[in-house]
């Protein structure tokens, strides 16, 4: 019997039926569903599957209440047309959210502790968000399976599957191979899996192991003595990290920070001197020296740099040795004029007397 016993599932198939998708490898498509569920262990008690064509556009072909029988599934799925337009795949997994893991559409109550699971197959790349709309479903409690084909985008798919990525990132050269995937996922889906059926206490990652499973942990994490759980390994320890100046741990990974006078650059690693004489961003009275991510003040010719080193004081011009005036000398702010006593004139080099 091709059918496992898997565990039950609320399976929902969001299938890209794009432009680039030609009709006879839609047609392939079609037979990958098909014997997909030959695999599975369908029925009201078991696994519900519901299917979703998207393009530009998505289409809810049946949600998980509509059959409980294989026969009816493969019927309905044989009928499934193409929408032939752009590859919105973020819009089709924010639908799936929306409008068919409900309690309305049949997604079984999550008291029943049934596994919300989405099997995305494309051969584009997104044309919208898919990062942000695919970590809201994965938190809301979905497992995303990508499953890449031909032109597939894999940076894509790895940011919207589940981890650990190598468990639910696939790719495959054509259309005409996608089927060798039906057994791949019968290994996932099936009881002789430990991992998929949940009897398991690891803490983050389950790697199945024949009969049997190993435990294991995310990026970031490192295994403890007791072979279950995940500590977060200091990502900031020397050499684990790529900050130029800072680096700031955080739940088993890490971001990179800048020294006061510096900004961090786009690359988020290295940082920048900032120009720490822009305007409001340093308390100098008159003149701000900019100096590799710090800065000192200093002042206009004619006055002094007070103790405070911000402040000006204007200097006395008048004050002996400063000026070049032969008999008097008249202080005016930050100027002076030469003057003469009674009896004299100033001459027109306006310093000396006669």
């Amino acid at each position: 019997d091709a059918a496992c016993k898997n565990r039950p599932l609320d399976l929902v198939f969001i299938i890209d039926s794009s432009r680039s998708v030609r009709p006879e490898e839609f047609e392939k498509v079609k037979i990958f569903l098909s014997k997909m569920i030959d695999t599975l262990d369908v029925g009201e008690r078991t696994t519900h599957v519901a299917v979703m064509n998207y393009a530009s556009t998505v289409k809810v072909e049946f949600p998980l209440q509509t059959y409980f029988d294989k026969a009816s599934m493969k019927e309905a799925i044989s009928h499934i047309e193409p929408l032939s337009t752009g590859t919105m795949t973020g819009l089709a997994i924010q639908t799936a959210m929306d409008e068919v893991f409900t309690e309305e559409m049949g997604t079984r109550p999550a008291t029943f502790n049934i596994p919300k699971v989405v099997i995305v197959v494309t051969d584009g790349r997104p044309q919208d968000q898919v990062q942000d709309v695919a970590a809201s479903a994965r938190t809301a409690g979905i497992e995303i399976y990508a499953v890449g084909v031909d032109r597939a985008d894999m940076q894509s798919l790895r940011l919207m599957a589940s981890e650990p990525l190598d468990e639910h990132v696939f790719y495959v050269e054509t259309y005409g191979v996608i089927e060798k995937l039906t057994s791949k996922f019968r290994e996932t889906f099936c009881a002789a899996n430990v991992c998929a059926l949940g009897t398991h206490d690891c803490e983050q990652v389950c790697v199945s192991n024949g009969g049997s499973y190993l435990c294991d942990c995310y990026e970031g994490y490192t295994l403890n003595p007791d072979k279950r759980t995940c500590s977060a390994v200091d990502m900031c320890a020397p050499g684990r990290h790529e900050c130029d100046q800072i680096c700031v741990s955080n739940n088993g990974s890490y971001v990179c920070e800048c020294y006061e006078g510096y900004t961090l650059n786009p690359d988020k690693k290295t940082c920048s001197a900032m120009d720490m004489c822009a305007a409001g961003r340093h308390d100098c009275a008159q003149v701000c020296l900019s100096n590799d991510g710090t800065y000192s003040c200093d002042c206009f010719e004619g006055y002094t740099l007070n103790p405070d080193k911000k402040t000006c004081s204007a200097v006395d011009m008048c004050a002996p040795g400063r000026h070049d005036c032969e008999q008097v000398c008249v202080r005016d702010d930050l100027f002076y004029t030469c003057d003469c006593y009674q009896g004299y004139t100033l001459n027109p080099d306006k310093k000396t007397c006669s």
